[in-house]
């Protein structure tokens, strides 16, 4: 099959043919049609993973079909399009047990632990658990954009951040995660901030509703949100992963606000944390990682309803054979505003 590989870390990846991936027994074996390009895959490539070991293919935000099942699998058979959580679950240990399957110990990630889906077929390990069938009327690009950004956004914001109508909610970073979650945040009812150092990462955001926008590098961004709050936002989200970025989140946030971390922090220095603040203001910092399979069909509800419209944030397509040259623009420029997806069908 074709296959995206990164042999080194921070080299530029190449497109190579390489062995079909085995069928494990219990999962399946997925033809992907749509894979996205995330910020998360950047950091792999760039060494910041310790589960990763190159060489490997990166690629966590899928859509396919089933082409292949393990003996033990009792759900699928083949033919069924489908995506799963990045985070693929064991079902099985005390995580799982009580329903929290986005922080298994047990978890496998493609892109990270095992090869990824940017090829043209990936495993879904423990697919009895993991996967997850897409609506009739959901077309792989979309369902792609689903996979990490708009499911860990979704969870963010209305699991964790338990967003309610007439709420401010601040979205640090308008990235992929951040954007899905100002239209998250907008379906159930918020008034949302958007920060951001990127003036066309801005103008996509008020699109899709947000009613404050703030330019990080003209203004700084806590007192910014909190002037236009009227004393700080209820949840305030860093989605996009640094220590800048989480403690103006922290800094934007009103008495009993929530900060939900979202973006990937690395590189080993310690962030510090406010808890001076946090004590005397009872502040609320929770991460938030992923969403479980079992919880798919709440934001596919909410998809199916037009309240929210995933395929909205997917800025760019691009072919498999420009998937290495995406993550190196990555690393220059930071990004794109919205999302690019990897449609393999072409």
């Amino acid at each position: 099959m074709r296959a995206v590989v990164v042999d080194r870390f921070g080299l530029r990846p190449s497109l190579q043919h390489v062995a079909d991936p085995v069928c494990p027994p219990d999962g399946a074996v997925i033809r992907v049609h749509a894979c996205g390009v995330c910020r998360s895959d950047w950091h792999a490539w760039r060494g910041h993973d310790a589960t990763v070991t190159p060489p490997y293919v990166p690629g966590h935000e899928w859509a396919g079909e089933v082409v292949e099942v393990g003996a033990d699998v009792r759900g699928w058979r083949g033919g069924e399009r489908v995506t799963a959580p990045f985070v693929q679950a064991c079902g099985i240990c005390g995580q799982c047990a009580e329903g929290e399957q986005q922080v298994c110990a047990d978890q496998r990630q493609p892109g990270f632990t095992h090869d990824g889906a940017f090829a043209d077929l990936v495993v879904a390990h423990r697919a009895d658990v993991n996967l997850v069938a897409l609506p009739a009327d959901m077309d792989a690009i979309t369902a792609a954009s689903l996979g990490c950004r708009f499911a860990t956004a979704h969870r963010a914001v209305a699991g964790h951040g338990g967003v309610r109508t007439g709420w401010w909610v601040a979205v640090h970073g308008c990235g992929g995660v951040g954007l899905s979650a100002v239209m998250i945040a907008r379906a159930l009812g918020a008034r949302v901030v958007a920060v951001d150092v990127s003036a066309e990462a801005l103008r996509v955001a008020a699109g899709l509703g947000a009613k404050v926008l703030v330019d990080s590098r003209e203004t700084e961004p806590a007192a910014a949100v909190r002037d236009a709050t009227g004393g700080g936002a209820h949840v305030s989200l860093d989605a996009y992963g640094s220590t800048s970025t989480c403690l103006a989140s922290i800094a934007s946030l009103r008495p009993r606000g929530r900060h939900v971390q979202v973006g990937l922090l690395v590189g080993g220095s310690p962030t510090p944390v406010p808890m001076d603040r946090v004590l005397a203001e009872e502040l609320t910092l929770v991460g938030s990682h992923g969403l479980a399979a079992h919880d798919y069909p709440t934001l596919l509800e909410l998809v199916a309803s037009g309240a929210v419209d995933p395929g909205r944030l997917v800025t760019r397509t691009i072919g498999l054979d420009e998937a290495g040259d995406e993550l190196v623009e990555m690393d220059a420029a930071g990004g794109r505003g919205g999302m690019t997806v990897i449609d393999l069908r072409r």
